[in-house]
C-alpha cells in the first residue's frame, strides 16, 4: 500500500525535523512537506530530512493541504498531519489500520478519547470541537468527538469529494462531504501534546473567532444545501 503524507508548514523550523524524524519509514512511501513562505529554514530543514517540498505561497489551511493532494505520486491512502509535533506519527498505525482492514474510507485522529498532556488544547479549542463534533452528530448522524488535523482516507475515494475549502474549513469539509457520500468515518484515538512553537489558529483570537467561524457555519451550510437538494 502506497502511503503518501502531506504536512503543511509556516515556521515550523523547531519542530519540522522531529516529525520527519518520528514517522516509520516502513509504513511511508512519501512525505510531501508543503511550505507557505516560511522564512525560519523549515523547508530546508524538511529536505535535508528527506521530504519532497512543495511552496504554496498562497496563505491557508486547506489550500496547502489541496496542493500537497495533488502532488502526491499515486497513493492509495493519503494521511495529513501537521508539523508542529503536538500529534505524534509514530502513531501512524494506528491511523492506518482501520483503512488497511477495510473498514474506513477515512479516518479521524481524537484527541479528546484518551488522557492528553496538560494544557495541549487551551479549553477553548475543547469547546469549539465537541460543538462542532455534537453539531455534526445531531445534523449528519455521524458520531465523532473531534475534527483533529491527524487524519488519513483512501486517495481514490478523496479526490471524488472535490474538496475546495482554501481556509480552517478544509477539515470539517472532508468528514461533510465523506459522510453525505455514504463513505466510512472511523475515529480512533490518538495522543496530544502540547505544539512546539506558537499556533497560527488557537495562539491568537483572531484564528481562533476564525476558525470556529468557518468549521460551523460550514456544517450548517452543507446541512441546508443536503435538505434543498432533497437528500
Amino acid at each position: 500500500m502506497r502511503v503518501s503524507v502531506i504536512i503543511p508548514t509556516h515556521n515550523e523550523a523547531q519542530a519540522i525535523e522531529r516529525v520527519l524524524a518520528d514517522l516509520p519509514s516502513d509504513l511511508t512511501t512519501e512525505v510531501i512537506v508543503v511550505d507557505s513562505n516560511s522564512n525560519d529554514g523549515t523547508p530546508e530543514i524538511a529536505a535535508r530530512m528527506g521530504a519532497r517540498v512543495v511552496q504554496e505561497p498562497r496563505r491557508g489551511y486547506g489550500r496547502a493541504c489541496l496542493t500537497g493532494l495533488a502532488a502526491a505520486n499515486s497513493p492509495d491512502v493519503v494521511v495529513f498531519l501537521d508539523g508542529d509535533y503536538s500529534d505524534r506519527p509514530s502513531e501512524l498505525a494506528i491511523l492506518l489500520a482501520p483503512i488497511i482492514e477495510g473498514r474506513a474510507d477515512i479516518t479521524l485522529g481524537s484527541r479528546l478519547q484518551e488522557q492528553r498532556s496538560a494544557g495541549a488544547l487551551p479549553w477553548h479549542q475543547v469547546f469549539g470541537n465537541r460543538l462542532a463534533a455534537g453539531l455534526i452528530r445531531l445534523l449528519y448522524g455521524l458520531h465523532i468527538t473531534d475534527l483533529g488535523p491527524f487524519r488519513a482516507g483512501r486517495a481514490n475515494v478523496l479526490r471524488t469529494l472535490a474538496l475546495e475549502e482554501t481556509t480552517y474549513g478544509w477539515a470539517v469539509e472532508m468528514i461533510l462531504k465523506g459522510t453525505l457520500a455514504g463513505l466510512r468515518v472511523v475515529e480512533v484515538p490518538v495522543s496530544y501534546y502540547p505544539r512546539i512553537g506558537k499556533s497560527k489558529i488557537s495562539g491568537t483570537l483572531k484564528g481562533t473567532v476564525g476558525a470556529g467561524w468557518f468549521i460551523l457555519s460550514l456544517i450548517v451550510r452543507y446541512y441546508f444545501r443536503r435538505r434543498r437538494g432533497g437528500t
